[in-house]
């Protein structure tokens, strides 16, 4: 009888505790909320000394989440495959997510594709296009393809780090994990790994402290917009190009990853609730890699994802996943070629959709990320790069939306692998790391 009592004031005390939960969760997103459209109101107003305010205030959380970024991915990405990597769990995992990688990269280039195909924007005019020149950044023009892909590799240790090279991190990081996995098992070993899961409670402890201040970020973020567009900095210049991109970004959010989650039986509104804190800064951050700390932080307070399917997915998804880079890729690609008066096949199309989509997995996911690897793949094939000058100026509002696309998708991939994996993974997996 007595511990029938005690159960039952137990399950009393988790139901009020998790509705307490509920209720705080819900306080912090009407916060959010009640922030973005003070912030919208107040840059709307173009104060110049509160313009000014703003600017230094989205700058400096801009650097926090730069800060909290890199080392995030490289622990997460350590310390997961330092337990999984000589675990079957580890390429069950990782063939879960790049499945849904390029399932969703490829239908957000194919959605692109189809804009185009039937929206058939025109040629820009040839002074336009030579104006856009004196737009290009001059180191930017001389960069190819090739260049790009070698900055990858890392040629020392802390370089990567201190350009925040995201790619390279990666590398080094898996690299160093994946030794941990395979090494013996010492005493040295097990010394180094609680070191690294020590600094790692320490960054989620700073996550959380990010996450507390962030409504004020998130004013300072929409004030900042809001006062770009009544400037004028933000325009709908090139017409039926801005639609065809901005329509298959929004058609690839809030259609067809949808349909992914309800096709493996997820709610998809429910998963976006959750998610909706990471979506919401990397609408503003414009950088998925700068939002990873909140992805993590929702997936695993909010979306209860299994520790070692986030720290293992979210950071790779971060680099890899970019739907609406393989669409901006594949269409601006397209855009330029047609004004160079080169004329492609439907299956000359259909090619470069898969070289939008290879692009975009070795893209970084940083601010302006996908215009940085279009100019360079453009000029490598001698393309008018002067139209990229004439697309910079609304590229500022293509790439916030195409960021908050990307790391929708990433909250849908880790969604839908933990739920593929619910059950499969073992205790010692569920136990991997401290929580958020």
């Amino acid at each position: 009888m007595a511990e029938h009592d005690e159960n039952q004031v137990n399950r009393k005390a988790k139901e009020a505790l998790d509705s307490s939960r509920g209720q705080g969760k819900l306080k912090q997103l009407l916060l959010w909320i009640a922030a973005l459209i003070i912030g919208g109101i107040l840059g709307w107003m173009n104060n110049p000394g509160l313009n000014e305010l703003f600017n230094f205030v989205a700058s400096v959380f801009t650097r926090l989440f730069q800060f909290i970024a890199v080392p995030t991915i490289t622990l997460a990405v350590i310390t997961t495959l330092a337990a999984l990597g000589s675990n079957k769990n580890t390429s069950r995992i990782f063939a879960h997510a790049v499945t849904y990688t390029l399932l969703t990269t490829i239908c957000a280039a194919a959605v692109g594709l189809a804009l185009y195909l039937w929206i058939q924007p025109g040629n820009i005019s040839a002074d336009l296009i030579g104006a856009g020149v004196a737009q290009v950044p001059e180191k930017l023009g001389k960069i190819t393809y090739y260049d790009h892909f070698l900055s990858i590799i890392p040629n020392n240790l802390l370089q990567p780090f201190l350009s925040g090279n995201v790619l390279s991190v990666m590398l080094i990081a898996a690299a160093v994990g994946l030794a941990l996995a395979f090494m013996p098992k010492t005493e040295n070993r097990d010394a180094f790994l609680k070191i690294l899961l020590g600094f790692q409670e320490v960054l989620f402890t700073l996550i959380r402290a990010l996450l507390w201040i962030l409504p004020v970020g998130i004013l300072a973020f929409a004030a900042q917009l809001a006062a770009q567009i009544e400037a004028g900095v933000i325009v709908g210049a090139l017409g039926k190009y801005t639609a065809i991109v901005i329509g298959g970004n929004l058609i690839q959010f809030f259609i067809v990853i949808p349909l992914f989650l309800i096709a493996r039986g997820l709610n998809p509104i429910t998963v976006f609730k959750k998610m909706s804190p990471a979506v919401m800064v990397a609408l503003f951050t414009k950088s998925s890699a700068g939002t990873l700390p909140v992805t993590l932080a929702s997936a695993e307070q909010n979306l209860k994802a299994n520790t070692a399917v986030s720290r293992f997915v979210l950071p790779i998804c971060t680099t890899i996943n970019m739907n609406g880079c393989a669409a901006f890729i594949l269409v601006t690609s397209l855009f330029l070629m047609q004004n160079a008066g080169m004329e492609l096949s439907l299956g000359e199309m259909i090619g470069w959709l898969f070289i939008a989509v290879l692009a975009a997995v070795g893209n970084a996911g940083v601010p302006m990320g996908c215009y940085f690897l279009t100019l360079s793949l453009m000029s490598s094939i001698g393309a008018p790069i002067g139209l990229m000058g004439v697309i910079l100026p609304i590229y500022t509002i293509i790439d916030m939306i195409e960021t908050a696309e990307n790391v929708w998708s990433d909250s849908a991939v880790c969604a839908m692998t933990d739920k593929d994996l619910q059950g499969k993974l073992t205790d010692e997996d569920q136990a991997l790391a401290p929580s958020i």
